[in-house]
């Protein structure tokens, strides 16, 4: 008989709420009460990246008080059963990623189990399960730091992934926490399509998915959520805004290399259209990463389409989910940082795909939306998948 289950899944680069700790913390937990709230979901997998924010030598002891924070909430109490796993050893450097994730399973959610990567089999989940530190001594998370050799000319940061294995009913699944590398400058970002940076980030998810993959366990169906850092292709992007502009490339003093680029309108009193530098990208009509979802720009987002054998995922219906202000008052606005892009993405193999229950018409019942979408949330907006997995009572 095929039953269903009501699984929220939730991406999250929290970076920014570790950097201002306390101030946006709240809202921020506020609203994901609210989204577990109208969806009641009898699962949910949280995925965290960047936990202790980019100060993480001085925050990290706030991560901590955040996920206990979350697990002993009024709003969370009748999930009696909990894992969490967070990646907050930052002194071991070869192998920190600072990904958390944390499984919340709800009380009227029988026959869940979880898998022992050391044993190679599933077991009953009970109880509240926590494990802050290394992770390497857990054997019910399978931990990986990208390895060195791979970007010998970037700066090695903390990005990996951490995958779980589960049983819901009878229905297994991979749930993997990921974050690839970003873009470091927006001036090499225009200098190609694709990017050098979306090339990096090509050769990390190939890693991952191949690592989930490979014949050490049994392959299954997987969701990969967290901050791909996916960015727009930014110089097809840089070109098409800047169709009717004059465009400046000013260089250093001394070296040849670029310092900013600056496109103005030829007309309109030469009104700086689009100034970009390092970490600047500033456009003067910022309301079109916003207008309509931000709908004309997702032909820019273009570095899942090599994935596509092995990757899908649901319409984005949302605007891009970063960089958005920080301050308290713009929750809608971007920083003038970097282009905006959905960098935080819910993806699936396409055999999760078909666990997916369609409505009795046919139609499609998954949301896919951001958290948050009027509250100041940080730079990136959490990103959330709701909908109701197949799973077989035997």
């Amino acid at each position: 008989m095929e039953t269903h289950t009501d699984v929220l899944l939730v991406t999250a680069n929290v970076g920014s709420l570790f950097d201002n700790v306390g101030e946006i913390q709240n809202e921020w937990l506020q609203e994901l009460y609210k989204t577990i709230h109208t969806h009641k979901p009898q699962f949910i997998a949280l995925h965290f990246q960047e936990v202790g924010g980019k100060d993480y030598m001085v925050n990290m002891g706030h991560a901590e008080n955040f996920f206990r924070r979350i697990e002993s909430s009024e709003e969370m109490k009748d999930f009696d059963r909990v894992c969490i796993y967070v990646d907050n050893q930052f002194q071991a450097e070869d192998s920190f990623t600072a990904l958390g994730s944390m499984y919340f399973i709800h009380k009227t959610l029988k026959n869940i189990f979880h898998y022992d990567f050391n044993v190679k089999d599933f077991k009953a989940v009970s109880g509240q399960n926590k494990h802050f530190g290394r992770l390497d001594e857990v054997t019910t998370v399978e931990k990986e730091k990208f390895p060195k050799n791979f970007w010998p000319d970037f700066k090695w940061s903390r990005k990996g992934f951490v995958r779980t294995r589960w049983i819901i009913h009878n229905q297994g699944l991979d749930l993997v926490n990921v974050h690839l590398f970003h873009d470091a400058s927006n001036l090499i970002a225009c200098n190609s399509s694709p990017s050098i940076y979306s090339a990096n980030r090509k050769n990390a998810l190939r890693y991952v998915i191949n690592r989930i993959s490979d014949s050490r366990y049994t392959p299954l169906p997987f969701f990969l959520f967290g901050d791909f850092n996916f960015r727009l292709d930014t110089l097809s992007l840089v070109q098409h805004l800047s169709t009717s502009a004059d465009v400046q490339t000013v260089k250093k003093d001394s070296s040849n290399q670029v310092a900013k680029i600056i496109c103005e309108e030829k007309d309109n009193d030469h009104q700086v259209l689009l100034h970009i530098e390092e970490k600047m990208f500033a456009y003067l009509h910022q309301a079109v990463f916003r207008a309509d979802n931000g709908k004309a720009l997702l032909k820019y987002d273009k570095e899942i389409a090599a994935f596509h054998d092995v990757i899908t995922e649901e319409d984005i219906k949302f605007p891009p989910s970063y960089p958005y202000s920080e301050e308290y008052t713009k929750p809608t606005q971007y920083m003038n940082t970097r282009c905006p892009a959905w960098c935080d993405r819910i993806l699936m193999s396409h055999t999760a795909q078909e666990l997916l229950h369609k409505r009795d018409d046919g139609e499609n019942s998954v949301v896919y939306n951001t958290v948050g979408p009027n509250i100041c949330m940080g730079d990136h907006k959490p990103v959330f998948s709701f909908f109701s997995l197949k799973t077989n009572h035997h």
